[in-house]
């Protein structure tokens, strides 16, 4: 029987879910979710989770946050001047922002904090520092 291994393209049904059962991500509903393993697309846990399963062989995961999103990095964590933000935002706590940098790459911001006269921006992986649960199933393997 034909099991996933490295460099094949997998299509997976997967649910995410937190240590206290909250579900993320999930792509019940969805067409699944179609990557080819080792492109490095995916957190590498995720990807460490499928090798060796079967066609239709359904399996709940367990990856710890260093094979996730990692710890938080406090080096992405800004303050910046309310002057920089387009002149019609009114920035509130929890609100997402996207940011060029200066190579010209897309980062998302989340607004972490509202000062006077600055905004503190976290450009952390909203799952950074968190353990994570995916419930998966995998519908297609192709060599």
């Amino acid at each position: 029987m034909t099991q996933v291994k490295e460099n094949n393209t997998v299509k997976v049904h997967y649910t995410g879910k937190l240590a206290d059962g909250q579900v993320f991500d999930t792509s019940e509903g969805k067409e699944p979710l179609s990557f080819t393993l080792g492109e490095g697309r995916l957190i590498p846990g995720f990807e460490k989770g499928l090798i060796d399963m079967k066609l239709n062989e359904k399996k709940t995961i367990n990856i710890t946050k260093d094979d996730a999103y990692g710890d938080p990095r406090e080096d992405l964590i800004i303050e910046v001047p309310k002057t920089e933000l387009p002149q019609e935002m009114t920035p509130e706590v929890g609100m997402g922002l996207v940011s060029r940098t200066p190579e010209g790459q897309e980062m998302n911001l989340m607004v972490v904090e509202v000062r006077e006269e600055t905004v503190v921006l976290d450009g952390n992986h909203p799952l950074a520092g968190k353990d994570l649960i995916f419930d998966l199933e995998v519908v297609e393997i192709t060599e």
